[in-house]
């Protein structure tokens, strides 16, 4: 996503060190990793193990490799990690979109384009699906987690729906779930947007903490940024940030933790607009439409 505005903003040299905090499919990964050459590092961080063993084969197999290190995990945690090696990330990369074998898995439990268990984990070894908070939350809890991380208007009624459908027996797939849902959102006669999509969202985001994951990532931004150099624990002197986001509850605190950095003197905005896809991305990627590429470059 946004590969080409991503490598011409990061700027990779040969010899730097990467940092991948969602390394996905290891696409971004792979093609900075070119311009980083044998002297350089990459380091691959995923809360799904088998993309992250997918994304480490691909970076190491392309020509001129650099050195690749893959961490399993949650990208929060990424900034200790690299603390506990001694590395410092010169460059920075987090890509909040999931990847095509989650999405398209029906086994994942992702989407209601095909039936499958309500998973939703990024991690399959997470402690917590989406069937279990579906069938356990009272409606309260259901009706915050759906009104503030899918920002869906009609989310006391979903979750009243959801409730008194759970009593019949669980729910336990995402054909249930859209199905329910659909019940008790309208539906506008030219609506696109399947009145299911919000509730999903919202669903994952709390099985995966994501925006607790990206909370955790800025802060921790925010910190090295406001040491001196020599005293930097895992980013480099000038190192490049970039995040694409791809929804307002991502992208709005990316915005407001950048301008907090720049105005303070800590940064500067390397976009001083967000960077979005081209006609010719999205035509061919739908998911495009609604990346936003935010980056920044620590002054001192």
């Amino acid at each position: 996503m946004l590969l080409a505005e991503t490598i011409e903003t990061l700027d990779p040299q040969p010899g730097q060190t990467l940092l991948d905090c969602t390394a996905g499919l290891g696409g971004h990964s792979a093609a900075i990793g070119g311009h980083l050459g044998p002297t350089g590092r990459v380091v691959l961080v995923d809360l799904d193990p088998g993309n992250l063993e997918l994304a480490e084969a691909r970076v190491s197999g392309i020509d001129e490799a650099p050195e690749v290190v893959a961490i399993h995990g949650s990208f929060a945690q990424a900034p200790r990690e690299l603390a506990e090696r001694g590395i410092l990330a010169d460059l920075v990369i987090a890509d909040l979109g999931f990847a095509s074998t989650q999405v398209d898995d029906p086994q994942r439990g992702f989407s209601f384009r095909g039936d499958g268990p309500l998973d939703m984990r990024m991690d399959p070894t997470g402690p917590i699906t989406c069937e279990e908070l579906v069938n356990t939350l009272g409606e309260d809890d259901l009706t915050k987690i759906i009104f503030e991380f899918g920002e869906e208007r009609f989310a006391r009624r979903v979750a009243r729906k959801l409730v008194e459908a759970r009593q019949a027996g669980p729910i336990q797939t995402t054909s249930q779930l859209a199905a329910v849902v659909r019940r008790a959102v309208p539906r506008a006669p030219n609506q696109r947007i399947d009145s299911a999509t919000r509730t999903f969202q919202a669903l994952r985001i709390a099985v995966n903490d994501e925006l607790g994951a990206l909370e955790g990532l800025l802060g921790s931004i925010e910190r090295e940024a406001a040491r001196q150099g020599d005293d930097r624990t895992w980013l480099g002197p000038i190192a490049r940030i970039a995040i694409i986001a791809f929804h307002s509850l991502e992208d709005r605190p990316v915005k407001r933790r950048f301008k907090r950095l720049t105005d303070a003197g800590l940064t500067e905005r390397l976009t001083r607009s967000p960077i979005t896809a081209g006609d010719a991305e999205c035509a061919e990627n739908r998911r495009a439409r609604s990346a936003k590429l935010r980056a920044i470059r620590l002054t001192r």
